[in-house]
């Protein structure tokens, strides 16, 4: 079942509009190593820095950005802190999904009168740039959602961190924006995360995906993409379903040790640029036979780019009613097979890549086998 939800008067009801995806913070091992990959391979800049030449005495924490997209590198100097114990238990995964908003206390005051469970109460900082507003709430496994009001900010990042310049060669590799989050979580739990984040956040249900649309010889899963009002922020939400052998999402289990952060999706305006570039770079993706491309132009009709380069580079192309899009999926980016990155182009296309579902799961299925997790 494949069903889309038009969004038309959706922006007027939003509960507390969302202005887009503020930042992403990592908890990782080390801090600094991760920070230098995601500046090498990935194009980003270190803009912020805050540690303990800074007053942070416990913990690291690295700013990157490229266009809109904004990373937070942090790693612990306590073993006994949080962060150490996430990545202990995770290793290397998303700890926040902060989303940008107009006012942070009535947005956090919304969500917990509607049933959202406070993570970091309502938090005011300032320095001579102005004031930062912030606060969190729980969602699936130990992600968390932080509201982040910075209208009366003017700083490089918020207050407690400085400025500070990449070190090393970086080239940007055209990411843009961030399209969309996925969550993976238990066998059971992605009605109950829908409904939460129909109930307390005023998302609406935009597509559903059932084990017959996401599904190979082997494996199967289902998913549901909920989306705020605008559509700047939207979250699939992925558990496994019955198959033959273990799924792409039971494996994403195991090794996550609970629901989490499975891939951040990332705009660009040329796939193939930006591609080439990551590649270069020396960033692995996913690989579908060459044979994907004998048949593919006869599904999704005619494009503007060029057959021989994504054939080439490997990109996957799909068609909805309202376009096209190009897409492609890095392997795991940390030893643990959890969180990868989904490179995407919209040509007008608002869907997912449906039709692109059983090469990908193969491919994926072909680096489970490869690790004895199939």
């Amino acid at each position: 079942m494949d069903t889309l939800t038009k969004n038309t008067t959706e922006v007027e009801k939003d509960l507390f509009p969302l202005l887009g995806t503020d930042y992403v913070e990592f908890y990782v091992a080390n801090a600094k190593q991760a920070s230098y990959y995601y500046q090498t391979a990935f194009g980003f800049e270190c803009v912020a820095y805050r540690g303990p030449e800074t007053g942070s005495s416990d913990a690291i924490t690295y700013v990157l950005q490229q266009g809109k997209v904004r990373f937070l590198i942090t790693s612990s100097l306590n073993p006994e802190s949080e962060v150490s114990k996430h990545v202990a238990l995770h290793g290397d995964g998303v700890k926040v999904l902060a989303l940008w908003v107009d006012d942070a206390e009535y947005s956090f005051k919304t969500a917990l009168e509607r049933g959202a469970k406070e993570a970091i109460g309502l938090q005011k900082t300032s320095d001579d740039n102005g004031e930062i507003v912030t606060a969190s709430i729980h969602t699936y496994g130990d992600t968390i959602h932080t509201f982040v009001e910075r209208k009366n900010y003017k700083g490089v990042f918020m207050p407690g961190f400085e400025p500070k310049t990449t070190t090393v060669p970086v080239k940007s590799v055209g990411l843009q924006y961030v399209d969309h989050c996925v969550g993976n979580v238990e066998l059971g739990g992605m009605n109950k995360w829908v409904q939460f984040y129909q109930d307390v956040m005023g998302f609406k249900l935009l597509i559903t995906f059932d084990d017959k649309d996401i599904s190979t010889k082997y494996t199967a899963l289902m998913s549901k993409v909920v989306s705020n009002g605008n559509g700047y922020v939207k979250f699939p939400i992925n558990e496994p379903a019955q198959g033959l052998k273990k799924s792409q999402i039971e494996e994403y289990l195991d090794y996550y040790k609970s629901a989490g952060v499975q891939h951040i999706a990332i705009a660009t305006n040329n796939i193939i640029e930006t591609v080439d570039q990551l590649r270069k770079n020396g960033v692995e993706f996913l690989q579908v036979p060459d044979t994907y491309y004998d048949t593919v132009m006869d599904r999704v009709g005619s494009i503007q780019e060029s057959l021989v380069e994504l054939k080439r580079l490997n990109i996957l192309i799909d068609r909805d009613e309202e376009g096209y899009l190009l897409q492609i999926f890095t392997k795991p980016v940390q030893d643990r097979p959890t969180v990868f990155y989904e490179i995407i182009q919209r040509r007008g296309a608002k869907s997912f890549g449906k039709g692109n579902f059983k090469a990908l799961f193969e491919a994926i299925e072909r680096d489970q086998e490869l690790r004895g997790t199939l």
